[in-house]
């Protein structure tokens, strides 16, 4: 079984930042794995936080950007300092669940993929992991026309297991994208031919609310040309109208808001499945069905 280098890019998260290191420490990792925390020159007492994880967990490698540079640039640098030929991503306020990287990392190869990702994505505010909120449930592969069919995919958290060779084909994570560089990570390691599939049953939890970087990022630019930015290399993927409707005067500028209600076609017309989002206070998806739909439909189109 091949190691997994983990990485987390690190901008002032003083105060949950340990939490997920512990994450992967605790249960996740193993001998021959690597951590590599990388600290996008934060401005609250993050450095300080880092020396007492280090203590406490010397295996840890930390590097320190002398400038922001951003989630984009983080991740990168982390990578390029990786050993292994797999590679995780967590972001530094998401925790993992106990012993859960083993099942997903055994999917992957089974799967002969490129991305493995949780099927679940948990989202919780409080203090307490298991206050879930919501749950995104992903379907067992996500083809680039469900990518874009969307904004639910592994992508938009890109907490997920990939091999480097996946990084590499898809030049890295796009650092002009701001919040939208995991996002567009994935989009470009589908455009490059990644195999993405999710693991059954598995699921981690994904802090949200607050000041984010999604939140603070979508108060200073607009995401639909951020969005386009990305996507504009790889014209030629998409359904010509729908490529038209996103250049246009009229939708250039919400195209990527409106997404959830006005999907993008891939060439050929394909139309993408949706995932599923839920309440933590109704039943969980049944995977078993929730795989069968997912099926029966993509042999419909």
């Amino acid at each position: 079984m091949p190691n997994i280098s983990f990485f987390i890019p690190a901008y002032n998260c003083a105060e949950t930042i340990a939490e997920s290191v512990a994450s992967i420490m605790e249960t996740n990792f193993k001998i021959g794995d690597e951590l590599i925390i990388v600290n996008d020159c934060s401005s609250d007492n993050t450095a300080e936080v880092l020396l007492n994880i280090k203590d406490k967990y010397p295996v840890i490698q930390t590097l320190i950007h002398k400038r922001n540079k951003g989630g984009g640039a983080a991740r990168n640098t982390a990578i390029e300092s990786a050993t292994n030929d797999l590679l995780f991503c967590l972001d530094s306020d998401n925790i993992l669940e106990k012993n859960s990287i083993k099942p997903l990392k055994s999917h992957l190869l089974n799967s002969d993929a490129d991305i493995a990702s949780f099927q679940e994505m948990r989202y919780f505010s409080s203090d307490n992991k298991h206050d879930t909120q919501y749950i995104w449930h992903f379907p067992p592969v996500v083809s680039m026309a469900d990518f874009m069919a969307d904004h639910k995919n592994p992508g938009s958290s890109g907490n997920y297991l990939f091999t480097k060779k996946s990084w590499r084909e898809a030049e890295g994570y796009p650092e002009f994208a701001g919040s939208l560089d995991t996002w567009g990570f994935c989009f470009r390691q589908l455009a490059a031919g990644s195999k993405l599939v999710t693991l059954p049953g598995s699921y981690y939890f994904h802090r949200y609310g607050g000041d984010s970087y999604y939140i603070r990022d979508m108060n200073s630019r607009n995401m639909s040309l951020a969005a386009l930015q990305i996507i504009l290399p790889y014209y030629h993927i998409f359904h010509p109208e729908d490529f038209n409707y996103i250049m246009s005067n009229e939708n250039r500028m919400n195209w990527f808001e409106n997404f959830d209600s006005r999907p993008i076609r891939i060439l050929g017309g394909q139309v993408g499945l949706k995932s599923i989002s839920v309440n933590a206070a109704q039943p969980k998806p049944n995977a078993g069905l929730a795989k069968k739909i997912y099926y029966r439909l993509r042999n419909k189109r």
